[in-house]
């Protein structure tokens, strides 16, 4: 049962473990058939990540260019 599998987790993780509601929602996609753990790719979902390197890439574009648009940084 999600419940059963959400008592594991958390004996493992502790504090770090997704919300019970979580585990019954993952536990439901895989008994329906679920294979992947990985999420689909969906239409507007980003294709980068916020990282220490993309953060400073945007600072540098702001700095040199104060009036630069989104679509610049992009």
């Amino acid at each position: 049962s999600a419940r059963a599998i959400y008592d594991e987790l958390n004996s493992i993780y502790g504090d770090e473990v997704p919300g019970l509601s979580t585990v019954t929602r993952w536990s439901k996609l895989f008994r329906d058939g679920r294979k992947e753990i990985e999420d689909k790719l969906r239409p507007g979902r980003p294709i980068t990540e916020t990282t220490t390197e993309n953060i400073e890439h945007a600072r540098l574009l702001i700095d040199y260019d104060t009036y630069i648009a989104i679509e610049g940084i992009q």
